[in-house]
């Protein structure tokens, strides 16, 4: 598009580049540096186990510039909205190659999802395992699903923990046990397990200290509970600055280690058996943004001084209203002309002292009518004015999606990507309203299929048998007493009918003898033998071949 010989710099475009990019597109702006988005993914490639799998975690940033160029770098994609799906589509990703996952998914969304052409997802529960299963089905397809896993993680570990605790975020491993018969569910197949125990860890060792506790988790469920591991998703933690100057970590003794624990529990994973993979975030993008804002005031109150600028939580650290992202930081940006530092028709701050002294401790604000609208406290900044340029580093991750964004009804602050000398996209959000379709279903429907249960088969339609005449006939053979109480219901008591060990025994290989099938050791539990509707099940998914290869 355009060109700029002062773009390129180490740490992203030079301050003068900067500058001339404001006066194009107007402040508040956003600029983002490819060179820094693929520094980051071949630094984070060099850190890990190989061969590996990388998916970058949109959430961080869905811009299509940085997706795309992600996605040209190698890595895959990982979703958790249908926003998020149509920029990995835009973004050049095959459909067939994301992954989608987070708690909460609905009937809408996946079939979406389906319909597009994806089919690995990553199962938080039971419901959600049935729901996409659901979905699945329904197009007559098998989504590939691994389970999340909320294990506990390494003691002792720093950094912001995911799991390990009550949480919505996927399978307790007692629950799994329990009721492990549930996985085999119509429409999806099994093929692997995903963990991500924690985020933003700085800390080598403690990160290293969880994935390692993770492989050994993966490799005990296959074992003890016959999980199928085709693919290994370990989630991430990398951390990376926010808003405050200060380079990535390096992860130098990370490969290493965790190939040594990889090659102990899980010796087939350099062929494949199962693929590894990471997730990354804003390891990935976070140093390659930053935020350029306009000192519009500047006001004493009260002994404290203000600088106000026009932009706030609204486009960055929404979360920074609640203490939640603090301090943040901002370096002004060298003046346009340095022999005109401050034109006088600027004036002295508002509320200034008499002898014209600058504010060295300031308080930077935003526009927006709350008192929760505070980006830096005590931010040591001399001399600001009104019409200075401030630029908040590394927020290429969390930034604009991730701030209040509607709140008040500001316009979004341009987002310029620069790559080297040349300004490759530019362009703004916008906020819009458009009519409401109603919906072909009740939403009271849909509400009811997000529903999760802990019962091991669900309510069935006593007037419409799920199995066929053979399954039926056998039953009534093996245990005659069912025939005694009127037509085979789904929810009859095997054991009440006359189901004993021998009789369980006699049963299985009729079953498997009729359907040619082999019914798994992890699957030769009481609740696969409850009922008719609980042994049809795990007969009908075993012949739709739900179980199986990624």
């Amino acid at each position: 598009m355009s060109t700029d010989s002062d773009l390129a710099g180490r740490t992203g475009p030079a301050a003068p580049a900067v500058r001339r990019l404001a006066e194009r597109y107007g402040s508040p702006l956003y600029v983002y540096d490819l060179d820094r988005v693929r520094t980051a993914l071949a630094d984070l490639r060099a850190a890990l186990p190989q061969p590996s799998r990388v998916y970058y975690s949109l959430k961080a940033n869905p811009h299509p510039a940085l997706v795309a160029e992600l996605r040209r770098g190698g890595a895959r994609a990982e979703v958790t909205s249908r926003g998020e799906l149509a920029a990995a589509l835009q973004a050049g990703h095959p459909a067939a190659e994301l992954m989608y996952s987070g708690p909460g998914k609905v009937r809408a969304e996946l079939d979406e999802a389906i319909t597009a052409g994806m089919r690995t997802f990553s199962a938080e529960s039971f419901g959600d395992l049935e729901r996409i299963g659901a979905a699945a089905h329904a197009q007559g397809v098998t989504a590939d699903c691994v389970l999340r896993i909320n294990a506990a993680g390494a003691p002792g570990q720093a950094g912001l923990r995911m799991t390990g605790a009550p949480s919505q975020f996927g399978f307790d491993l007692d629950d799994l046990t329990e009721h492990r018969a549930r996985l085999l569910t119509e429409g999806t197949r099994i093929v692997g397990m995903h963990f991500f125990p924690l985020t933003n860890a700085r800390d080598e060792d403690g990160l290293c200290a969880e994935l390692a506790q993770s492989v050994r988790t993966a490799a005990r469920l296959r074992t003890e509970l016959g999980i199928p591991l085709h693919l290994l998703d370990l989630g991430g933690g990398f951390a990376a600055p926010y808003a405050t100057p200060g380079e990535r970590p390096v992860y130098r003794g990370l490969r290493a280690a965790l190939t040594a624990v990889l090659d102990e529990h899980l010796p087939g994973w350099r062929d494949g058996e199962p693929v590894v993979a990471f997730e990354s975030g804003r390891y990935l993008v976070g140093d390659s943004g930053q935020l350029v804002a306009t000192v519009t005031d500047v006001k004493h109150s009260r002994g404290s001084v203000y600088a106000v600028l026009d932009s706030g939580i609204n486009h960055l650290g929404g979360l920074a209203g609640l203490g939640r992202l603090l301090p943040l930081s901002a370096r002004p940006l060298d003046p346009a002309d340095p022999g005109d530092d401050h034109p006088e028709t600027h004036g002295p701050p508002d509320g200034a002292p008499a002898d014209g002294a600058r504010p060295a401790t300031v308080t930077l604000a935003g526009p927006l009518c709350t008192p929760a609208d505070i980006l830096a406290r005590a931010a040591e900044l001399p001399g600001l004015r009104p019409g200075d340029l401030l630029a908040f580093p590394n927020v290429g991750a969390y930034g604009l999606s991730a701030s209040l964004l509607g709140f008040l009804g500001h316009p979004a602050p341009a987002e310029i990507v620069v790559d080297g000398h040349e300004v490759v996209s530019a362009t703004r959000l916008a906020l819009g309203r458009h009519d409401a379709e109603p919906l072909t279903a009740p939403r009271t429907e849909e509400s009811a299929a997000m529903t999760d249960t802990t019962a091991a088969v669900p309510a069935t339609d006593a007037s419409a048998p799920p199995w066929d005449k053979a399954y039926e006939e056998l039953l009534l053979e093996l245990l005659p007493r069912l025939a005694s109480q009127g037509p085979l219901r789904p929810d009859s008591s095997l054991k009440a009918a006359g189901l004993d060990s021998l009789a369980m025994v006699e049963t299985l290989v009729r079953v498997e003898q009729t359907y040619g099938i082999a019914v798994p050791d992890s699957e030769l539990v009481a609740d696969t033998f409850a009922t008719p509707a609980a042994l049809w099940r795990v007969v009908s998914a075993l012949r739709d071949g739900s179980v199986g290869p990624a």
